[in-house]
């Protein structure tokens, strides 16, 4: 597996992104936010979590102009995998990958704790190394993780099973406790919890390892 992880400036969760990669076996090349190509050959992108630029204007919406973002589009329509976490999600719904809109936390506060999260799916290869309806523990750190989309927008997405998480108990205000989506095509995820900062049992848990385990399986396979 071939994998590059995107660095802007304010990017904090880059290095964790692709030591998790890493640990499942994937080659990682990391990519500066102003190159204007992605690497030939990538399986899979990383967004990782942070706040670029600041989070100026929109968190998200400086980064998703930022030149290397036109190659993720490209990456993205022609059928590569991309992983957006956190300021990565905020990213992708701000580049349109993704639909919805991630906005300040119901309660106005930042939240950096453990969460439970419920698997809505495992009919994609982020998820195929769970159970649906197995609940895991992975950590967030956010302001702006309340997910926000219209009803008609929501019951697509349940349609479709391409919500691919929710929250135990809901920390946010996100519609229909919503911590995580999938694209059309099912190889771009959007999560505002952190799976890279659960793969190693010293940093509190490893409930994020399955996910990068098999996403490399199921990349290698293909």
């Amino acid at each position: 597996m071939k994998a590059a992880v995107i660095v802007f400036p304010g990017s904090n969760c880059d290095r964790d992104m692709a030591v998790a990669f890493e640990r499942a076996g994937a080659d990682v090349t990391m990519v500066w936010h102003k190159d204007t190509a992605l690497p030939d050959g990538l399986d899979i992108v990383g967004v990782p979590g942070g706040f670029s630029f600041g989070d100026y204007l929109r968190c998200g919406a400086i980064a998703a102009k930022s030149p290397i973002s036109a190659s993720l589009k490209k990456h993205a329509e022609r059928g590569g995998y991309v992983l957006g976490v956190c300021n990565g999600f905020q990213v992708l719904t701000e580049t349109g990958l993704l639909p919805g809109a991630l906005m300040r936390n119901a309660n106005l506060k930042f939240i950096c704790k453990p969460v439970d999260l419920k698997v809505e799916t495992s009919a994609s290869d982020f998820t195929a190394g769970y159970n649906a309806g197995d609940v895991i523990s992975v950590p967030v750190a956010h302001h702006d993780g309340n997910y926000t989309i219209d009803d008609e927008g929501l019951a697509r997405l349940r349609g479709e099973d391409r919500v691919a998480f929710t929250y135990a108990e809901n920390p946010n205000g996100s519609v229909g406790d919503v911590a995580g989506i999938l694209s059309a095509n099912r190889r771009v995820l959007g999560m505002m919890p952190h799976p890279e900062r659960a793969v190693d049992a010293l940093h509190g848990g490893t409930d994020g390892v399955a996910m990068f385990r098999s996403l490399a399986q199921g990349l290698v396979s293909a």
